[in-house]
């Protein structure tokens, strides 16, 4: 009786629940005054319980009268409002509208094809700043990605090359509380003694080692002057036969590591402490999964960068043997701070130090001009003079849980909608032939929403191709798929130039000046065998090594 007039916003995000609430706070007056706001194409909730069909049954229900439509757009060009207009219009589930706007057709809508995750990182970074040498500000730029483990490489990327950015409505990537685990481990693989990692992960994932434990393990450390790893033999009693399992599980690990390159021991320690089945076994864990597959990607790609053997065991290297028969010796050694990192460090602690670097002090400061990095969820709500979607592949965007879900595919194409509405003035959509997911590389193809794209609006940046690379395999088998497009792939990109030749002189910002003496494979994947003057012959991956020709 007290509320004669409803009004509800944001209808399109209600809940079955709260739509019954709305009834249940309507049903005293015989003709109801209620009004909603929403639009059905922005529905992307469904796994928080939004109902994207209480838009269709309120028009139904309460016999409305008049639906007054929202189209005229004052935010984006034509180009970008008519794909959104041509995609959304293959959901079968909406009341129906057409954006539009005065502000004239702009720029047509940029398709790129990159040959993996990592050329597609680098292909945006030269976009970016090419953006900003022409005027435009950081902050109005946005790459958004449909996964939050994609963030890593583009990361990377961006840090390499010196660019602000900001994750906005999330951490970084190195900041994450599973990432941040898995680094603890790895830190005790590298050095037993450090006591923040220990206490970090000591009882987690949890085996029964509680805060009263820990407190006299630190007592005992302190007591005897020793770090905690050491202090675990002198606790007595159950707390120490709880403690002595955890170091029989980090000495078991390091043993099995001791001879193992650094993905594949990153890969063992994911596993055998724990994390992986963790984090699987959580109902909301898929994307800790994720992110935690991704660190694998993230020591291959470091090993490649810096020049180390990928071969090389992660745990020992030249100068690690050096300094200990230095220090038995009694003598002192000075390193040149400029010499690359195989000569002065072990792989897993060169990578643990960049780890480091990169969830540290450089990055965006609040209130500076930086780049915007988000899921297309975490965009909804924002606008930007320039976007980024990235991995628009199947399997990917849209999600391969999708298309076993009901109203799964309307779902993630409306999700899309949202993704090309962010963009005012410039939209960039990018896919990639290979990717890491679930810590392995594998092939993808475009997606099929690109497909619902009206073609006078695109502007295809790479060569289109025809038909779906993964056309002879169901779309589901993913795997299988793999070994299907492998041959096809390969002859595809053994048509590409790499760009560099035999007895081509280039010069690296590590080893210095070289000739190169060997070329396999094409394009961003390809690797070079270069003869450094210096430092002997290195192979480097073309895709990653900032090489300079001279």
């Amino acid at each position: 009786e007290k509320f004669q007039y409803i009004l509800v916003d944001e209808f399109q995000d209600t809940s079955g629940t709260q739509n019954k609430l709305v009834q249940l706070l309507i049903s005293y007056w015989d003709k109801p005054n209620v009004f909603v706001v929403g639009d059905d194409d922005q529905s992307i909730y469904a796994f928080r319980g939004a109902n994207v069909g209480n838009m269709t049954s309120f028009e139904r229900e309460y016999r409305v009268s008049e639906i007054i439509k929202l189209e005229q757009n004052y935010r984006s060009h034509g180009n970008i409002l008519d794909c959104a207009n041509g995609l959304i219009e293959h959901n079968s589930e909406r009341l129906g509208k057409v954006l539009r706007t005065d502000a004239g057709h702009g720029e047509p809508v940029r398709i790129y094809e990159a040959t993996s995750d990592l050329a597609e990182a680098q292909w945006i970074v030269e976009e970016v700043k090419s953006l900003i040498g022409g005027g435009a500000l950081r902050r109005e730029i946005a790459i958004l990605y449909r996964s939050n483990a994609q963030s890593r490489v583009l990361e990377h990327a961006l840090f390499s090359a010196g660019v602000p950015y900001h994750v906005y409505g999330g951490l970084r990537y190195f900041q994450r509380a599973e990432i941040k685990h898995a680094i603890s481990y790895l830190q005790l693989m590298d050095n037993p003694h450090n006591d923040s990692a220990f206490m970090r992960v000591v009882n987690f994932p949890t085996r029964g080692i509680g805060a009263k434990a820990q407190e006299g393990l630190q007592d005992v450390a302190r007591s005897r002057g020793c770090s905690l790893y050491s202090a675990v033999q002198h606790v007595a009693g159950k707390a120490g036969t709880t403690l002595a399992k955890f170091i029989n599980l980090i000495e078991a690990m390091r043993f099995e590591c001791s001879q193992l390159p650094l993905a594949d021991m990153v890969q063992v320690v994911l596993e055998q402490s724990g994390l992986l089945p963790h984090y699987q076994a959580e109902k909301d864990g898929a994307e800790r999964v994720e992110n935690l597959q991704q660190l694998v990607g993230a020591a291959n790609l470091f090993i490649g960068e810096e020049g180390f053997d990928r071969h090389q065991p992660a745990l020992a290297g030249p100068a690690i043997v050096a300094q200990s028969n230095l220090a038995v010796a009694g003598e002192v050694e000075v390193l040149d701070a400029d010499a690359p990192l195989q000569m002065v460090m072990s792989p897993l602690s060169a990578f643990l130090s960049h780890a480091s670097l990169e969830a540290g002090d450089n990055q965006a400061q609040a209130g500076q001009d930086a780049l915007q990095l988000m899921t297309v969820h975490a965009a909804k709500g924002l606008e930007f003079d320039a976007v980024f979607i990235t991995g628009v592949e199947q399997g990917l965007f849209p999600h391969e849980n999708s298309v076993n879900e009901q109203g799964g595919v309307e779902e993630e194409r409306r999700l899309m909608y949202v993704a090309i509405t962010r963009a005012r003035q410039r939209l960039y959509m990018s896919y990639a032939q290979s990717r890491m997911l679930h810590g392995q590389s594998r092939y993808q193809t475009r997606s099929n929403f690109l497909a619902e794209l009206p073609e006078q609006c695109l502007k295809w940046l790479t060569p289109k191709v025809s038909g779906n690379w993964f056309s002879a395999a169901p779309k589901s088998a993913w795997d299988e798929a793999s070994e299907v497009v492998s041959n096809r792939m390969s002859a595809q990109i053994a048509q590409k130039s790499t760009g560099w030749r035999i007895g081509q002189g280039v010069r690296h910002n590590r080893f210095g000046e070289g000739v190169i003496v060997g070329v396999e494979g094409s394009g961003e994947n390809g690797r070079a065998t270069i003869n450094f003057a210096e430092f002997g012959k290195k192979v480097l991956d073309l895709g990653v090594a900032k090489l300079e020709k001279i």
